[in-house]
């Protein structure tokens, strides 16, 4: 069976990789996620990205937000907050669940992979869902004020602080985790994507684990990336503005600049105005409102890829 693998991270990765699953044999979609933005929480162990995938896959996915369980209650913030706690990062009483197992697994002596393929199994996923390491790697952003963990600069600061630069700590020391430097190299491998997630903030710490860009630019697959601009803006979070403050451009050249000696095809979205992207590129609406949307994108990308062909 050929495989395609993808590199995601936040909600449009998952809605990007929901596409594959309903086009192609889920068995044959390999997930490599972002970790960066995983945080301890009250004790907790959270997997913010990995946990929006799983949700996604699994059809629990809270589908007004994205992120979260569907039909999610929130018993447990009330009494936090009434209580004084931090209820800056909120944790369903549904979501809780996940978090608490993974804090006993880790601390019992199991791997964040382990965990999730555990996870994976438990509610039928199909799909192949890869942490990007075992070990821990933490996104943190340069701000006048200091440095912000990811959480505290996405949830409980809203990304308004101007962000003067991005690290990975931890990054230079993390693995690959199992799977991960195999399934990018794999002959059977018939594509290779990147999401359209923020390429800071989302793509930029799997990239960061040593060895996985060189995988990369050593496959055999041809690596495509789905644009996250759209309309001279990104769909959601923070892209554009982290552009902006970098002094880039919000435009598909600047997402193909960022991605240069890595890919070989740019999916843009198809209001962009034609211009020269200095790499291959195809065309399509790339919003997904529904489930029709990220199959017609996931096809799109497909499609370039298998045009390009390495």
């Amino acid at each position: 069976m050929s495989r395609v693998v993808v590199l995601t991270g936040g909600v449009g990765g998952a809605k990007l990789v929901l596409g594959l699953v309903n086009l192609l044999p889920p068995a044959g979609v390999t997930a490599i996620v972002n970790t960066g933005d995983d945080f301890r929480h009250l004790g907790l162990h959270v997997s913010p990205d990995v946990d929006t995938l799983l949700y996604t896959l699994c059809g629990r996915a809270n589908r007004a937000q994205g992120w979260g369980r569907e039909d999610e209650s929130w018993s447990f913030m009330a009494a936090l907050a009434e209580l004084g706690g931090p209820a800056w990062f909120k944790l369903g009483d549904r979501d809780l669940a996940l978090h608490v197992l993974r804090t006993q697994a880790l601390a019992s002596g199991a791997t964040l992979f382990a965990f999730t393929q555990r996870v994976a199994e438990r509610w039928g996923i199909a799909a192949t869902v890869l942490p990007m390491s075992d070990d821990p790697v933490a996104t943190e952003i340069a701000t006048a004020g200091g440095a912000l963990a990811f959480q505290r600069y996405f949830v409980e600061h809203r990304c308004e602080p101007v962000a003067t630069g991005i690290a990975f700590a931890g990054a230079a020391q993390a693995r690959p985790a199992p799977g991960v430097i195999e399934a990018i190299g794999d002959r059977d491998t018939r594509a290779i994507l990147i999401a359209p997630s923020n390429p800071y903030l989302s793509v930029d710490p799997i990239l960061a684990v040593p060895g996985i860009r060189a995988a990369l630019a050593a496959a055999t697959a041809p690596v495509v990336a789905v644009s996250p601009i759209v309309g001279g803006d990104a769909v959601k979070g923070p892209t554009a503005k982290l552009m902006r403050e970098f002094g880039a451009p919000v435009s598909d050249r600047t997402i193909a600049g960022h991605y240069a000696g890595l890919i070989d095809g740019l999916l843009v979205d198809g209001r962009a105005p034609a211009v020269d992207l200095g790499v291959a590129s195809a065309c399509t609406d790339t919003l997904m409102h529904d489930l029709n949307d990220r199959i017609r994108v996931a096809r799109s990308a497909l499609g370039l890829a298998d045009r390009l062909g390495r």
